[in-house]
C-alpha cells in the first residue's frame, strides 16, 4: 500500500513537471498557436461531455428542476453551452484586459504571451463553476450566441476579403508577365471549380422526382451571384480585377453547398440522407476540424492585419536617446521593450470568444435541432440559412467593395 502511494505520487509528480515544462516553452511566436490549441481543447470537452455528462447532469437538482425531466438532447445542449460560457468568458477577460496595450514595455504584454499555467488552471475553473450557474444565464447566452456566432462569420468574411484584395494588390504590383499569366491561371481554376461544383449541386440537392425549388433557387440565386461579380468587376468604372471575383465566387459556392449539406438527412432533397448513419462520425469529426482551422486562420489572420487591427501606437518625445549612455545588452533590450505590439491583443481575444459561442451553435445544431439531427454536427434549418445569409452578406459586401469608391470618390477605402 506504502508502495502504491509513493508511486502515485512519483507519477503525479512527474505529470506537473512534464505540464510545466511544456507550458514554459512557449514562446512569444508560439503564443498564438498555444491559444489556438487551447480553444481546441474546449471543443474536445464540449464533444465529450454532450456525449457522456448527460446522465450526471440529471442527476443535478440546480439543472434538473423541473417536473419533468428534459429529453437526453436537452442535457447534451446544456453541456456544450457551460462550456462554451466558461470558454466565452475566459477569452472575453483576457480581452478586456488587454485593452489599450500598445508596446512590449506594457506589463500586459508579458501576461498575454506568458503564465500557461495559471491560465490553463484559471480556464478549467471558470468552465467548471459553469456547470452551477441557473438555467436561466445558460438560456440567455443561447440566445446572445446565435448573434455572437453571426458575427463572427461576419468577421470571416470581412477578413477574407482583405486577403482576397491584398492577395491580388501583390501580384499585380510585380508589374511581370509571369504574374499576369499566373492571375489569370488561378482565376480560370477558380471559376472552373465553382461551376463544376454547381453542377453537383444540382446532381446532389435536386433530384429527379421530388419538388426542390428551394434547393434550386439557392443554387440558382448562387450563380447569378457569381455573374454579377465578374460583371461589376470588369466594368470599365470599377475596373477590378477577376482574381478576388473568382475567388469569392468559389467560396460562395461553397457556403451554399455547407447550407444545403446542412439540411435533415430525412428531408427527401437532400441528397445524403441516404447515408447518414455511416457520416454521422465523419460529420462530427469535419464539423470541429472545419471550426478549429477557421477559427485558426480568423485568428492568426486577425493577427498580422496591418488595416483592422493594428493599435495606434507612437514614439514618445525624447525617447530617441537615453540620458545615460548603456552598454549593447542594455540598449538591445531597451529597444526590445520599446517595440509596438504588432497586432491588438484585445480583438485577439474577442475572435476566440466569438468563435466559442460560433463553435457552441455547431455542436448545438443552433440549439434547436438537437433532438431532429441526433449527433450531427451543423445540422438543421437554422443552419441552413446561416450559411445562406452569410453567403449573400459576402457577395453584397464584396460587390460594396467594389463599387463604394467610385459612389464616393472623395472617401478613401
Amino acid at each position: 500500500m506504502w508502495a502504491a502511494s509513493c508511486l502515485a505520487s512519483c507519477c503525479a509528480a512527474c505529470a506537473c513537471d512534464a505540464c510545466r515544462t511544456v507550458v514554459s516553452g512557449i514562446s512569444r511566436r508560439s503564443a498564438r498557436i498555444a491559444y489556438c490549441g487551447l480553444f481546441a481543447l474546449s471543443l474536445v470537452v464540449s464533444w465529450i461531455l454532450r456525449e457522456v455528462a448527460a446522465p450526471l447532469m440529471e442527476k443535478l437538482p440546480w439543472i434538473n428542476h423541473f417536473h419533468k425531466t428534459p429529453d437526453r438532447e436537452w442535457f447534451e445542449t446544456d453541456a456544450v453551452l457551460r462550456v462554451s460560457l466558461g470558454n466565452f468568458l475566459f477569452f472575453t477577460i483576457l480581452s478586456v484586459s488587454m485593452v489599450g496595450v500598445k508596446n512590449q514595455r506594457d506589463p500586459r504584454d508579458a501576461v498575454h504571451h506568458g503564465g500557461w499555467m495559471m491560465k490553463i488552471i484559471c480556464w478549467f475553473i471558470l468552465v467548471i463553476l459553469m456547470f452551477f450557474v441557473p438555467n436561466e444565464i445558460i438560456s440567455f447566452y443561447e440566445s446572445a450566441s446565435k448573434f455572437g456566432a453571426g458575427l463572427f462569420l461576419l468577421v470571416q468574411v470581412v477578413l477574407l476579403l482583405d486577403f482576397v484584395h491584398g492577395w491580388n494588390d501583390k501580384w499585380v504590383g510585380y508589374d511581370e508577365q509571369f504574374w499576369y499569366v499566373a492571375l489569370l491561371v488561378v482565376s480560370l481554376v477558380c471559376y472552373l471549380a465553382t461551376f463544376g461544383f454547381s453542377g453537383l449541386l444540382f446532381h446532389w440537392f435536386t433530384p429527379s422526382g421530388q419538388d426542390c425549388g428551394l434547393n434550386t433557387f439557392f443554387i440558382v440565386m448562387t450563380l447569378t451571384l457569381v455573374l454579377l461579380f465578374a460583371i461589376v468587376a470588369l466594368h470599365p468604372a470599377v475596373g477590378g480585377s477577376i482574381l478576388p471575383a473568382s475567388v469569392i465566387s468559389l467560396y460562395c459556392m461553397y457556403l451554399c453547398y455547407s447550407g444545403l449539406a446542412s439540411e435533415p438527412r430525412d428531408y427527401e432533397c437532400n441528397g445524403l440522407h441516404k447515408h447518414s448513419k455511416a457520416i454521422s462520425t465523419g460529420t462530427l469529426t469535419l464539423g470541429l476540424l472545419t471550426t478549429v482551422l477557421s477559427v485558426v486562420y480568423s485568428a492568426v489572420r486577425a493577427g498580422s492585419s496591418t488595416t483592422l487591427l493594428s493599435p495606434p501606437s507612437s514614439p514618445r518625445a525624447g525617447a530617441g536617446k537615453p540620458l545615460l549612455p548603456m552598454d549593447k545588452t542594455d540598449e538591445h533590450e531597451e529597444k526590445e521593450k520599446n517595440k509596438p505590439v504588432s497586432y491588438s491583443y484585445a480583438f485577439f481575444h474577442v475572435i476566440f470568444s466569438l468563435a466559442s459561442m460560433y463553435s457552441a451553435m455547431l455542436l448545438t445544431g443552433w440549439s434547436t435541432s438537437v433532438g431532429e439531427s441526433g449527433k450531427l454536427v451543423d445540422v438543421g434549418w437554422p443552419s441552413v440559412w446561416v450559411r445562406i445569409i452569410t453567403g449573400w452578406a459576402t457577395a453584397g459586401l464584396y460587390v460594396w467593395s467594389l463599387v463604394a469608391p467610385v459612389l464616393f470618390p472623395e472617401r478613401e477605402f
